[in-house]
Formats: C-alpha cells, structure tokens, sequence
C-alpha cells in the first residue's frame, strides 16, 4: 500500500483500484465486505496526501466542493446498486473499462502531442505552485495556476462527480482513479492543481461508503452474505498508504505533467483491460 500510494498520489488517485484486486486474487476476500474494506483504506491512507496539497496551495476548494457535492449522493446509490443488483458485477464492468479505455487513448494522444511541441516542462519556482480563485458560481470554476488561466462548467463537473460516486460506490474504489483522468484529459485541468481535490472528493466518498456498509451488514446479517468492512485490514492497508500518499503528494510537483499523464494512462489501461478481462474469463 505505501508502495502503491507513493506514485498513484502524485495523480490525485488513492491506489485502490490496485489494492482490490490484491484482496480479491491473492487473499481470496471476494465478498461485497471488499469493496467496504478498500473503502477503510481510502478513509485512512488520503488525509495525509490532503494536507500535503493543502500546505503547499494546491487545493482548488471551488473543484472541491462540487466534486464532493457529486460523489457524496452517488456513493449511497452505488451501494444500494452494488448490494441489490449487482453482486457480480462483471456486465456492467464492460461498460466502464470501455470508457476508461477511451480515456486512457484521450491522455495517451496528448501526451505524445506535449512531447511532439516539446510543452512538457514544469516551472520549479516555489511562488508559482499556489492556487489562485478567480470565479466560483454555478456557471463555471475559473481559477489561475502557474501563469495560466483555467476554466471549467459547474454543472458538468458535478454530473460527472455524480456518475464517478456511483462507480466508486459499486466497487469501492473511491472513484479517484475514474475523476483525476477526466479532469486532465476531457477539462484539459493541469494535473499538479487537481489532484488534491480528486483525493478530498474520494476522501469523502470513502468515508459515506465505509459508513453504508456498515450499516448494511446489519440488515444482511440473517442472508449469510458479509458486508460490514474488515476494519482491520483495511487499517493495515491505510498505515501503510498513510506514508505513501504524504511523500508522493509531497514529491508530485518535481514530477513533470507528462510523466504524471504517464501514469494516469498507464492506471487507466490496467483497470480497463483488466475490467474488460474479467467479464470474458481472462483473470
């Protein structure tokens, strides 16, 4: 987990769409408990990562607070989703792996844009890294970050946080790796300024989940179906992303943007493929 959370940080994403699969394939956990469990992980591994962006300036607070005004409601409905309907949820899995694999192509195709234009450099001058709010309304977000001037509709941004709760909900996995990638590649968002609010949104997320689930196992106590969380492991887990998610946020922003796309495509082609995988027996 600190390992994980070291690199995937730096892009806003929490690392628990590789934790997961670690739990479900290697330590045999396969009941929905899992998806509450990684949940935990997510509640203890991100404030670290949160105030290392908040200390430095990099938290877009407008991005924020819609992100968690989306993902909030999305998450409960994506539990409900997950407990009633889904409990292999493979079918619907192809449907998210194929959109994750569009935008894995999206950031793939920009970055080797970035690299052909040479505009892959980052400004390593500390004054340049805060955050500056320029526009906060229902209309759009404008905010100014190293010398430029970005904006993005309210509106599309909280319909998006909704979708990506739902997700995240379903499968526990916060909904960070699904967020961050469509900030950088459909808002064209700089990468070094959202990703603290991509991990306050699934930091958020996860604390709704880990809460539905719980209450849920009671009320699934008598099926013989486990839902409450392991708390313990998922704090194993957590200790562990604790230290990751601090250096990593902390070390993001000697990281080039096109190095960080990097790994956001490379995050995204590993959860589409293997999404896509599952669905036709491959893993």
């Amino acid at each position: 987990a600190m390992v994980i959370s070291f690199f995937t940080s730096m892009a806003g994403v929490s690392g628990a769409f590789l934790i997961l699969p670690f739990q479900m394939s290697v330590l045999g956990f396969v009941s929905p408990a899992v998806s509450g469990t990684n949940l935990v992980y997510n509640v203890v591994a991100i404030p670290s990562g949160i105030y290392r962006y908040f200390h430095e300036g990099r938290l877009v607070w407008p991005l924020t607070w819609i992100v968690v005004a989306g993902t909030g409601p999305g998450v409960v409905v994506g539990g409900m989703i997950r407990l009633s309907y889904l409990p292999d949820p493979k079918p619907f899995k192809v449907f998210v792996g194929c959109v994750l694999l569009y935008m894995a192509v999206r950031l793939l195709l920009d970055v080797l844009k970035a690299q052909a234009t040479q505009q892959a450099s980052v400004s390593t001058d500390p004054g340049n890294w805060r955050v500056e709010i320029r526009e906060f309304s229902r209309r759009q977000i404008a905010f100014d970050f190293q010398d430029r001037t970005y904006r993005c509709g309210s509106a599309g941004i909280f319909i998006l946080s909704l979708v990506v709760g739902v997700i995240g909900g379903v499968y526990g996995i916060g909904g960070g790796a699904i967020i961050a990638p469509f900030f950088v590649a459909m808002y064209g968002l700089p990468v070094h300024a959202v990703a603290g609010a991509a991990l306050m949104g699934t930091f958020v997320t996860s604390i709704l989940g880990v809460v539905f689930y719980q209450m849920a196992g009671l009320f699934y106590q008598s099926t013989g179906m486990t839902v409450t969380p392991d708390w313990l492991l998922g704090g194993l887990f957590g200790l562990g992303g604790v230290v990751g998610m601090y250096f990593g946020a902390k070390t993001q922003r000697f990281v080039p943007a096109r190095w960080l796309k990097v790994m956001l495509t490379v995050i995204l082609f590993y959860v589409a493929v293997r999404y896509i995988g599952e669905y036709f027996g491959l893993f």
